[in-house]
């Protein structure tokens, strides 16, 4: 008869990697490591985007281990959060690098040279009439949020907004949109 197979203690293994132990790492790469590549493919869908997020996200289990509070919940979920976060991050960044500079051009023409794709517009027009009928600054907000998946906070970066303004901007904007789209 088989022995019982002791399950994986995430826990100790972290509190061991907080206290320099490279073979708690080791381990946990071990144990881990492919199924955490599997969720960062998922999320960026590149195999070399997602082997950059896994070491990422060790390195930061590394660092970071001391700091993990198991009040606050699993450690294997702490550790999949951190590959995911990164994941998602990296989506974001690569949608930043296409955005264009706005303090040079025209809102207007940013709509068009964003939405040239005419596959894209094709019965879609009246999404565009709408949003070419919002201010400047909120019809920003509502691309970049929406366009470019930024948060709140980046898009109050972006445009050197107060994040309150931002949010107010982006909710009145959606209930116009809503509105002209009816």
């Amino acid at each position: 008869m088989d022995a019982p197979v002791t399950p994986f203690d995430f826990d100790r293994c972290l509190k061991a990697c907080a206290q320099g132990d490279r073979h708690a790492l080791q381990a946990l790469y071990d144990h881990e490591g492919a199924r955490l590549l599997g969720v960062a493919r998922r999320i960026v869908r590149d195999d070399a985007s997602a082997e950059d997020i896994v070491h990422d996200a060790f390195i930061r289990i590394w660092i970071r281990a001391a700091s993990f509070d198991p009040a606050r919940g699993s450690a294997r979920g702490w550790i999949y959060s951190i590959t995911r976060h990164l994941a998602l991050n990296a989506i974001r960044d690569t949608r930043r690098e296409t955005l264009l500079d706005e303090a040079d051009i025209d809102t207007s023409s940013a709509l068009h040279e964003r939405f040239d794709d005419s596959a894209l517009w094709s019965g879609s027009a009246k999404i565009y009439r709408c949003l070419e009928q919002l201010q400047p600054a909120p019809q920003r907000c509502i691309l970049h949020a929406y366009v470019d998946g930024c948060s709140h906070a980046e898009i109050a970066g972006l445009l050197g907004a107060p994040l309150g303004t931002v949010k107010a901007w982006i909710k009145r904007s959606l209930k116009a949109l809503r509105e002209c789209l009816e």
